[in-house]
């Protein structure tokens, strides 16, 4: 393998065809850039230069080499301005996941105010379940993860970003049942609007009406919060969603909370990072903006 200072030395030479010259543009003596020169052609067993009373000219095959030599310098110095790119943020690559809801209502604003500051990160966005999102960031494809909690795993550092509310909401058609307190056995008796069997939203209301002996029948499974919001203003039953993502629709009129005797379940979201993986530059950006306004 030869010496990657060797082959600087041949590109200066090569282009200053004279030994003083080249070794005043890389700061050297000209016996140092003779020696590089002697010991790279024993290297390769041919010559690269003819020797001349005034300098020196490429042979044949140093013109060759010289060709690669220049495209291999080229590609290090645009491999160093990318680097120095990165590191001010003006390049670079934000890998995150995050279920669907969770990226509109939680992490969306979040990004928006990233973009806005380093434009020229690309944002690779991934949408999932939460345990989805976990394994995904354990096979190194995410950098970082926005997760509901509680989700245990030995590979992944969680840190809770922020606690919210759930309730049951119903649309115009059962506006009536928001004037009473109910219990959960008289909520059950309501058509029911869940997001699909094996999301933690799912697992959390599952467990709360078990402890409380109703056995839950949901009308209507989906894997969409926003279609949940749809349905129950559509008048199709009472829908499970956090609080924080209907304060319009109830505003406006188009949703009513229902009240409970017992409070429902609080949830969790955390940031989940890989605990044995460095963050690449981007991503440790966005992570100290979360952390900042968590």
């Amino acid at each position: 393998m030869i010496n990657l200072e060797w082959y600087r030395i041949f590109l200066q030479t090569a282009r200053q065809g004279n030994l003083t010259k080249a070794a005043q543009q890389l700061h050297i003596t000209q016996p140092s850039v003779s020696y590089a020169i002697k010991q790279m052609e024993d290297a390769l067993g041919l010559k690269l230069f003819h020797r001349m009373s005034k300098g020196v000219s490429l042979t044949e095959e140093g013109r060759a080499l010289l060709a690669y030599v220049e495209q291999s310098f080229s590609l290090l110095d645009a491999g160093q301005h990318y680097i120095r790119e990165m590191k001010q943020l003006n390049e670079g690559e934000l890998r995150i996941g995050a279920s669907d809801s969770l990226i509109k209502h939680v992490l969306l604003p979040y990004l928006n105010r990233y973009h806005q500051q380093y434009p020229g990160i690309r944002i690779r966005l991934s949408h999932g379940k939460s345990p989805d999102i976990a394994s995904r960031l354990k096979d190194g494809l995410l950098d970082c993860g926005i997760v509901h909690m509680p989700l245990v795993d030995p590979m992944l550092q969680i840190e809770e970003l922020a606690s919210f509310e759930h309730c049951f909401v119903v649309g115009k058609r059962f506006k009536e049942w928001s004037n009473r307190v109910l219990n959960s056995q008289e909520l059950a008796k309501l058509p029911l609007l869940m997001m699909s069997p094996g999301s933690s939203t799912r697992s959390a209301i599952d467990e709360w009406l078990t402890r409380r002996g109703v056995e839950m029948k949901p009308d209507i499974e989906l894997g969409s919060v926003d279609l949940l919001i749809e349905f129950a203003m559509l008048g199709y039953g009472a829908a499970f969603i956090n609080r924080s993502f209907i304060q319009e629709e109830v505003k406006a009129g188009e949703l009513f909370e229902l009240r409970l005797e017992e409070a429902l379940p609080s949830r969790s979201i955390g940031l989940a990072l890989r605990r044995d993986m460095n963050l690449s530059i981007a991503a440790e950006s966005f992570v100290r903006m979360l952390a900042s306004q968590s």
